[in-house]
């Protein structure tokens, strides 16, 4: 019998092929073809792992990959489409936030707890999208009970039927106004749970997610909350109880199964500054746990078995990958042990004027095309020019040789930089069709991009 993904993912990446992987990440980011392949070859794997009997897919690990490339130029960027073409939990971590055990700081398992309350709130989400219909019109029920006055005592003439009957003309009557929008100005009253946040000292040596656990287990009632009345309109409190139907609706120990199982088969980590643990350093000086975060990061990536609040969460199956510019050390700096973890290296090449040409004009959600939305909404007809984008590409490129090269986010400055004061200026403009052509980018940024000292604190 093979093993299935969550259904979600299933449907979305079942019948994407790798070359159709590297054209839906070629939509979003550019260039970077290695990299792309490789990630695109770690998802498809997934899908040919489904196939499998039990017992072998369970011997097959993921081929966690090892990105080496200086800033700003798309390792990030990479990791999140894939995960969000997979429909993938995903969770992004500097390495460098981690410390040894003993130390102060976050241990390394709290990663794998942060994936799992990500992927509960997946599953609580599309299961919520399921109810939303049945919840609502429980809600709409609920509102009707409140809105409507209380049923008074019958005499000992009247009959109940009929009493029953104008009753529910009545409310049937009230619930097409309700849907009219007629009650809308009303005011109700409902009563409202609070959450409850007790105040407690944390037992050093304990992660919070252990006290939580534990506390939940020992004093059932004290995390319930109290519920206390509270006013609000018609609209408001339709959106409430629509919220609370569906939560009652949700069977949430099928979310926590669904979500641990989602994490185990299909979550995505990605490691970001794993230069800045490499090293090896003796047992002397202010950084002496490197080694000693590489140690504790090892049987995660290795696969182990991680206690979080959904229950146990199993690593083996989890594809995770590291990034880093490897500026000052080198990948071999790592210990051996978690260097054979990553045995895919794809090594990202640095950014030019081309490529950044085609940043600013290519990709779904280019720069050009964010900033000409943007001004659109102030009625700002916002048109560049071929020849101002690469001016801009040409300045972003001397700035980055010049200075330090932190990639493609020099875009983004130079962007502000130069539509500064039009965004500034923009809702008092008179003349709202504006064009931005090679003379203007000149005119903002020449003399900025000259001056080494300006340049360096500006751009």
């Amino acid at each position: 019998m093979p093993i299935y993904l969550p259904e979600t993912t299933q449907t979305s990446t079942e019948s994407l092929t790798p070359r159709q992987i590297v054209a839906e990440l070629d939509r979003h980011v550019v260039g970077q073809a290695a990299a792309k392949r490789a990630v695109a070859i770690a998802l498809r794997n997934r899908v040919r792992r489904q196939r499998l009997p039990p017992d072998l897919a369970e011997e097959i690990a993921p081929k966690n990959i090892l990105m080496i490339g200086p800033t700003g130029v798309g390792k990030t960027e990479i990791a999140r489409r894939l995960a969000r073409l997979a429909q993938s939990p995903f969770l992004k971590v500097e390495a460098s936030k981690f410390t040894e055990v003993g130390y102060v700081g976050r241990d390394v398992d709290s990663m794998i707890r942060d994936l799992a309350e990500l992927a509960v709130g997946m599953v609580r989400e599309e299961q919520q999208a399921e109810v939303r219909e049945k919840a609502s019109q429980n809600a709409e029920e609920r509102l009707l009970d409140l809105l409507l006055p209380p049923t008074r005592p019958l005499g000992p003439e009247e009959d109940a039927a009929a009493a029953r009957e104008q009753q529910q003309h009545t409310r049937e009557r009230m619930r097409q106004q309700l849907r009219a929008g007629a009650l809308d100005a009303r005011v109700v009253e409902l009563d409202v749970r609070e959450r409850a946040f007790p105040s407690l000292e944390i037992i050093s040596g304990s992660s919070v997610e252990e006290v939580d656990i534990n506390l939940k287990d020992m004093l059932p009632g004290l995390f319930q909350g109290r519920s206390k009345k509270r006013r609000m309109k018609v609209p408001d409190a339709r959106q409430h109880l629509a919220q609370e139907e569906a939560q009652k609706l949700i069977d949430m120990d099928g979310v926590a199964r669904a979500a641990v199982e989602r994490v185990e088969q299909a979550g995505i980590v990605f490691l970001d500054e794993i230069d800045k643990i490499a090293g090896r350093e003796g047992a002397h000086g202010p950084e002496v746990s490197r080694e000693g975060v590489q140690r504790d990061i090892l049987p995660i990536v290795e696969g182990t078995t991680v206690n979080t609040k959904y229950g146990m969460v199993r690593t083996d199956h989890i594809l995770f990958i590291a990034a880093g510019a490897f500026h000052v050390s080198k990948p071999s700096d790592l210990i051996p042990e978690l260097q054979g973890r990553f045995p895919i290296r794809v090594e990202l090449e640095a950014l030019g004027r081309e490529e950044f040409v085609r940043i600013l004009t290519e990709p779904r959600s280019a720069l050009v095309k964010q900033y000409t939305a943007l001004l659109e909404t102030e009625g700002i007809d916002l048109v560049f020019t071929d020849d101002a984008v690469r001016s801009i590409a040409d300045f972003a490129a001397v700035v980055n040789e010049r200075t330090e090269n932190i990639g493609a986010r020099r875009l983004h400055t130079v962007m502000e930089k130069l539509l500064d004061t039009i965004s500034f200026e923009g809702p008092d403009l008179p003349d709202k069709h504006v064009l931005i052509d090679e003379a203007y980018v000149e005119r903002m940024l020449g003399a900025i991009v000259k001056d080494d000292d300006l340049s360096r604190y500006i751009l």
